[in-house]
């Protein structure tokens, strides 16, 4: 695999939960690269890399960021590369700010947004693999395994509380 994705996050605070969408990546054995960028301390800086993504070998982008969360809006603005936005909880609010600034972008400027936090930040790491495996037969296998994965842990966790509750 040539593709690859870049997670990018507002501030390095924002670094345990964009671990997340890392991990994912990983286990997917997808190439990324993380970067700190700010729409608003380094908006020039991130609007550069938007422009440059694809021609750096990107073929999608994870953007996260708290608070008034442009961090997607701006890099979408400035790529024709998917962006991923995935908004935290970094004020009073819980995320419901972030949530609200990443969802809603103008008609034309599209951000897919995932949910708030870490679980986002995992579906936005499973959503880029998904995107990536459109042109990848062997990473369109490597998800197959996971979702057949994922349908037997629930197999076995109903066995086991079917059998704790003495039902079977």
């Amino acid at each position: 695999m040539t593709a690859k994705v870049a997670v990018l996050m507002g501030s390095d605070s924002d670094l345990p939960v964009m671990r997340e969408a890392v991990e994912m990546l990983r286990r997917f054995e997808v190439p990324c690269d993380v970067r700190v960028l700010s729409a608003h301390r380094s908006p020039e800086v991130t609007a550069d890399f938007a422009r440059s993504a694809r021609g750096e070998g990107f073929a999608c982008i994870i953007a996260g960021a708290g608070g008034a969360a442009h961090l997607a809006g701006v890099v979408a603005a400035h790529t024709s590369l998917p962006v991923i936005g995935v908004p935290l909880a970094a004020s009073d609010l819980g995320g419901l700010d972030a949530l609200l600034a990443t969802v809603q972008m103008p008609a034309g400027v599209p951000v897919a947004t995932v949910a708030v936090g870490k679980a986002g930040a995992r579906n936005a790491g499973l959503l880029a693999v998904e995107i990536l495996a459109l042109s990848d037969n062997g990473l369109c296998e490597r998800l197959d395994e996971y979702r057949a994965q994922q349908t037997a842990s629930v197999d076995d966790k109903n066995s086991r509380v079917q059998e704790q509750l003495d039902l079977t």
